[in-house]
């Protein structure tokens, strides 16, 4: 494993909530990682950790190669991959992602 698929690994597995985004919670720098934060706040969500990737070219691109995803939001819980933007509101508008968010 690469210096920067570890970091990601670390990242993931060392924090419950974890979001790879353009930009912060407080400033999201694209609609789809702004949409990603309302998300997650409104599932009731606590403890968000966030990486910005546009301060890091290697986690931006180690990222999609990591959960072979090629878009940037992308979610991960208790150290699994959820998916983007996209996947997240469905789970949302579905109730599953609150489930997944509030269980012990």
């Amino acid at each position: 494993m690469s210096d920067v698929q570890q970091r990601i690994d670390d990242l993931v597995k060392n924090n419950r909530v974890m979001l790879f985004m353009k930009g912060t919670a407080q400033f999201p720098m694209c609609g789809f990682s702004g949409r990603a934060i309302q998300v997650l706040k409104a599932s009731g969500a606590e403890q968000i950790k966030t990486f910005n990737v546009l301060e890091d070219d290697e986690v931006r691109q180690g990222i999609k190669d990591y959960a072979q995803w090629p878009t940037i939001p992308q979610l991960y819980v208790d150290g699994e991959f959820v998916g983007g933007s996209d996947i997240m509101m469905e789970m949302y508008q579905s109730g599953e992602l609150q489930q997944l968010l509030t269980k012990a």
